[in-house]
């Protein structure tokens, strides 16, 4: 049978609770296998797994658990290997790989922050800053709105203009905030959304993380900042010994959104 995996702790990882369950209907009940220093939390894979919110939940729920006594490498919600034995196979192969992860990650999380702009107001700001938008703008305006020709060249300047500020705060955003964290990943590039990235934060400086976020958001009023965390760090840490369950489930965070 399949095995589904959760997340890789160092065996010496307090046990975790009696009766713990994961995903499937009925629950699949969560094991460990160990390997040298290193050790995989478990279950049977259930067959056609979905990412449904009850899925999710699960294996996040697990996460929490296994988390709440020392450091897990979370995976994302999918992995699946072909066996156990596939499982400690990639422990024993990445032994050294996972432990330096395990020590890097400790006692710290991951926010992801995406942001994208507040449409009304970075249109002023583009008008503000640009003396072509303007002056064809009011060409435009005393012509009664000036000939198609006009229109669609002032609507190509206003969307090169947003799309030149899209990328130039998204810089802005990330260098404000990475000096409050330990490490940042870039995402992969979002609809609707002009800055994807995850940040990993010690605990202990959670709170001057999201004051920093907060400063953000009043010095750039133009951006709608939006946070989910605290997470595992699934984005910290590399791909572990399974593959994503098809398509529809594989790379999944289980507590992003």
């Amino acid at each position: 049978m399949s095995t589904y995996v959760y997340g890789i702790t160092a065996g010496s990882h307090p046990a975790l609770p009696e009766g713990l369950t994961g995903v499937g209907d009925p629950p699949r009940e969560v094991r460990v296998l160990e390997e040298g220093d290193l050790a995989a939390v478990v279950s049977d894979a259930p067959e056609d797994l979905r990412p449904k919110r009850r899925e999710l939940l699960a294996h996040q729920n697990v996460l929490s658990e296994a988390g709440a006594a020392g450091c897990v490498l979370p995976m994302r919600f999918g992995s699946v290997a072909p066996d156990d034995a596939a499982v400690t196979g990639v422990l024993a192969e990445r032994a050294e790989h996972y432990q330096e992860r395990l020590r890097a990650l400790d006692g710290r999380v991951e926010y992801n922050i995406k942001a994208n702009h507040v449409e009304e107001a970075v249109l002023h700001q583009v008008m503000a800053e640009n003396s072509e938008i303007r002056a064809l703008a009011e060409s435009n305006r005393k012509a009664g709105g000036g000939s198609y020709e006009d229109k669609i060249r002032l609507g190509e300047l206003v969307a090169s203009a947003v799309k030149g500020k899209e990328a130039e705060d998204a810089v802005a955003l990330e260098r404000a905030l990475e000096g409050a964290a330990d490490s940042v990943s870039v995402g992969p590039e979002s609809t609707g959304w002009l800055a994807n990235v995850s940040f990993l934060v010690h605990r202990d400086s959670a709170e001057e993380f999201l004051a920093a976020v907060e400063r953000i958001r009043g010095e750039m009023p133009h951006l709608e900042v939006r946070v989910n965390g605290p997470l595992p760090p699934y984005s910290f840490v590399e791909p572990g010994p399974a593959e994503p369950a098809g398509t529809a489930a594989g790379g999944t965070d289980a507590g992003a959104g």
